[in-house]
């Protein structure tokens, strides 16, 4: 009796195991084991961000998926992940560049590899599946051309050097858009991951000038005029530009002579409930039906030099040939430990500077 159980439990395990093996490479046996499942439960993709509500509305309709989110932050996540284990309550989660490789580090994550899988850039993407990048962000700028008073709108950093007008980029000790903004500056004066000093001086230098905004560039920052030229992400800056009563006011660009772009992968939990559910998901992000969802919110959807998008979301975006000049995060350990010590050396060398 006890190898018939074993025969019939290994029996199941195979087909367990095939039939999960086919959920991954068949299309329609995922379709139809996600509807059995019936729902996607994620954190951090709120309706209002990056316009995650298109994709939430079109797998209910497309497939029956019912949808909660609780959002939360990168790190939040993943630790959720970690502690419900086996009483997992979410399914997949939406978490800046960063986090993807310290979620597989953690062991809380599976892999699955959307159809579209060759059109994501390698540096975008880990290798086994287990996070890609579904949309970007590169640092921009933000200007105010009713606030430069007959001075040219900046279109590149060494732009900066020589303007009249005050630059905001926040307050790098907190914000991750902030210190990507260094980053950005390091890249196009000659700098990396591992040397941030060509940004701090140009900041430095700005500083000097009497030049350098302690104000966050937000939505509330400009709208109260205080923003001339702010340091933002792209689809932030984009966001906040569609956002004003007088948007012609506002240019939003990458600087031509340097930027860095990141952006944001999802997770799907090693203990989800709703695994096919969650792998539908991804693959439903990365169609092109979901990349345009993205770019309706404003977001850079990785796969956009492989879209037709429609007349009225692609104007929603910056033209491809503005990230020609960009770099991805090659070293991302090396930035971890630069940007911590970032802070410090920020107060040292730039804030010790301003008038």
């Amino acid at each position: 009796m006890k190898q018939l159980f074993l025969a019939s439990l290994l029996g199941s395990t195979i087909a367990m195991c095939t039939a999960a093996m086919a959920a991954d490479t068949d299309l329609k046996t995922l379709e139809a084991a996600a509807k059995a499942e019936g729902a996607v439960n994620s954190v951090g993709m709120p309706d209002d961000w990056a316009n995650w509500k298109g994709t939430w509305d079109d797998l209910a309709k497309n497939y029956g998926l019912k949808h909660i989110d609780t959002d939360m932050s990168s790190a939040q996540e993943i630790a959720k992940f970690a502690a419900e284990k086996d009483n997992a309550s979410a399914d997949i989660g939406d978490v800046g560049a960063a986090f993807g490789p310290i979620a597989v580090k953690q062991g809380v994550v599976q892999p699955y590899k959307p159809s579209t899988w060759a059109q994501v850039p390698d540096w975008a993407k880990d290798k086994d599946g287990n996070w890609a990048l579904a949309y970007t962000g590169t640092i921009a700028f933000i200007v105010n051309k009713k606030l430069l008073h007959g001075s040219e709108a900046p279109t590149k950093w060494a732009d900066l050097k020589t303007g009249k007008y005050k630059v905001s980029i926040g307050d790098v000790s907190t914000a991750a858009q902030a210190a990507n903004g260094v980053l950005a500056a390091a890249y196009a004066n000659g700098g990396d991951e591992k040397n941030l000093q060509p940004a701090l001086l140009l900041f430095a230098d700005i500083a000097k000038q009497g030049r350098l905004s302690m104000a966050n560039p937000t939505i509330a920052t400009m709208e109260k005029g205080e923003i001339e030229v702010g340091v933002v992400w792209d689809f932030n800056g984009l966001s906040y530009k569609a956002k004003m009563a007088n948007p012609d006011d506002y240019v939003v660009l990458i600087p031509s002579d340097g930027s860095v772009i990141s952006g944001y992968t999802t997770i799907i939990n090693k203990y989800a409930k709703n695994p096919n559910a969650a792998k539908l998901t991804r693959e439903y992000i990365f169609s092109d039906a979901g990349q345009i969802n993205l770019a309706r919110g404003n977001a850079r959807p990785i796969r956009a030099e492989h879209l037709q998008l429609p007349a009225e979301v692609k104007a929603k975006l910056l033209p491809n040939e503005q990230y020609k000049g960009v770099t991805p995060i090659k070293d991302a350990d090396a930035w971890e430990k630069t940007s911590k010590a970032l802070p410090q050396k920020w107060n040292e060398e730039v804030i010790v500077e301003m008038k």
